[in-house]
């Protein structure tokens, strides 16, 4: 039963954000007909998509956001594209558009949102030392595809 004390609104249907990664059909090579890497189809949308859902894990929507948007607009410089990338709140949640290229799916990932993820890591790197940067060396999709550093080797 509903609680009229309950202030928060209801969602809607349709306008939750759910995220589906894309799959290949393999051979028994575990390349498909492209000749791709296992997961290698994955869009700069849903590279994003995941470096945005680790941040939010870690630090929070708000505080994802304002890195994202700071290093994007440091990244904006060396890549335009970077330009068209907005994250903005709508009522209590944060919502993303990623540049046009960046949805279809491609075996090499956007340079813009590997300089995107350069740029973020000097801040998170200083703001937060190795915690943050460490959950997003455990995202496996970013790390096989380059978009965060390989892990600083251990003295």
């Amino acid at each position: 039963m509903d609680d009229p004390r309950d202030s928060r609104s209801v969602p809607v249907p349709g306008q939750a954000q759910i995220i589906q990664l894309r799959k290949a059909v393999r051979g028994p090579t575990g390349k498909d007909a492209n000749g791709c890497e296992a997961g290698s189809e994955l869009s700069g949308y849903d590279l994003f998509t995941l470096l945005w859902r680790a941040l939010a894990d870690v630090l929070g929507t708000a505080a994802g956001a304002t890195l994202l948007r700071r290093a994007a607009q440091r990244a904006a410089l060396t890549w335009p594209e970077l330009s068209s990338l907005s994250i903005t709140r709508e009522s209590l949640e944060y919502v993303y558009e990623v540049p046009d290229a960046w949805h279809e799916p491609s075996p090499n990932p956007p340079q813009a949102l590997r300089e995107l993820v350069r740029e973020l890591w000097t801040f998170l790197v200083e703001l937060t030392g190795a915690v943050v940067v460490g959950r997003l060396l455990q995202v496996t999709e970013l790390r096989a595809r380059g978009i965060v550093p390989p892990p600083e080797p251990q003295s």
